[in-house]
């Protein structure tokens, strides 16, 4: 748990259209050099992209769009317009591709350093002073501690920072079309994504998000933002791009509603004798009580008929952390089904509400 203070008035500083910034001529001319030995490469990937045909040609898709007519009432030309102005788009294939290096797939101290820094914990603070009577809002009304949702924003965009510049429409038909292991998935979200385009009025050629298709400051993919996202301003329509109060009320209600517990432990260090492979397949669903799994050789704090999980977080070359998760553990890992992504959440919460603890002393 990270302990320091921070001064909660400090902003990080953007260059604005009215500031003035100057370059020396050398420093231009190396610039423009530079730029000119990379377009012909731009140029390049340009035209490769623009190469593919349209969705509207894809093998695939008059079928999609049919079955979107007969079940939801889309308009078919409407629809095939749509699909004729996005290609396949080729990043966002890489971007969802595993690390082709397998040590470089999994090491929590290079995952841990992304997110529970002085910056994202810096700002953290700052996101929770200027919002603090909605996030206290939320914890009433959904039993969720306010440092957590706000771990959960900050892990997400850095508190709305880098929401994502994709299409969305693009990179889920990417994802639906021409990325065979998880068409189906995307497929789905495809279909629950122009169903919520259409409810909220919006071209869904306008939206913007990340390669994998999530959506705003807490990144909900289209099919959560209809099940799970709330009107948390009043405003008569969720916003979860623009207004930062009803993506506070959404995370709240999406660990609410995936059977958040109050007041009830997230997870403990856990220590560890004999061979803990079968623990650790089991998976990170809570199913053993804390007794039973010391008789497996782990040892962990809490009270002993609490259903617990192994968690393990290796890092290449170190030990292997190991941690007891609980339930509330587990409802993290519904937003984002990795115990790396849950445990950062946990400890960046930790740290910011101990941080937040000594300022206000």
């Amino acid at each position: 748990v990270i302990t320091e203070t921070f001064d909660l008035k400090k902003r990080f500083t953007r260059s604005g259209p009215g500031e003035k910034k100057t370059q020396s001529l050398p420093k231009l001319a190396l610039v423009a050099g530079l730029l000119a030995c990379l377009a012909p490469f731009s140029a390049h990937a340009a035209k490769s992209t623009q190469s593919a045909p349209p969705f509207s040609a894809h093998a695939e898709v008059p079928a999609f769009i049919e079955a979107m007519h007969e079940e939801y009432g889309f308009d078919v030309a409407h629809l095939t317009r749509q699909f004729a102005s996005i290609r396949s788009n080729p990043t966002v294939l890489r971007l969802i591709r595993p690390a082709a290096v397998p040590e470089q797939q999994r090491s929590w101290e290079r995952y841990r350093a992304r997110f529970i820094n002085d910056r994202r914990i810096t700002n953290g603070l700052i996101f929770w002073q200027e919002n603090g009577a909605e996030l206290a809002r939320a914890q009433a009304i959904y039993d969720v501690p306010q440092e957590i949702i706000v771990a959960i924003i900050g892990v997400e965009t850095e508190y709305g920072q880098n929401m994502g510049q994709f299409g969305v429409l693009e990179a889920l038909a990417t994802l639906a079309f021409d990325y065979p292991p998880r068409a189906p998935f995307f497929r789905k979200e495809l279909e629950q994504f122009l169903l919520m385009a259409r409810e909220n009025g919006v071209s869904p050629l306008t939206i913007k998000g990340s390669y994998a298709g999530a959506i705003g400051i807490p990144q909900f993919m289209p099919s959560s933002q209809r099940q799970f996202a709330v009107d948390f301003d009043r405003d008569d329509r969720i916003d979860l791009r623009e207004s930062t109060v009803d993506a506070i009320g959404s995370v709240a209600r999406f660990l609410n509603m995936h059977g958040w517990q109050p007041k009830a432990p997230i997870a403990v260090p856990a220590t560890v004798t004999g061979d803990p492979t079968e623990l650790i397949a089991a998976g990170i669903k809570p199913v053993q009580p804390l007794y039973a799994l010391a008789q497996q050789g782990v040892v962990a704090e809490g009270d002993a008929d609490r259903p617990a999980a192994l968690i393990d977080l290796v890092s290449p070359g170190q030990a292997t952390e190991y941690w007891a998760g609980f339930d509330n553990f587990f409802v993290i890992t519904r937003y984002n089904r990795s115990s790396f992504y849950a445990m950062s959440v946990f400890q960046l919460a930790e740290a910011l509400r101990a941080s937040r603890e000594i300022a206000q002393e």
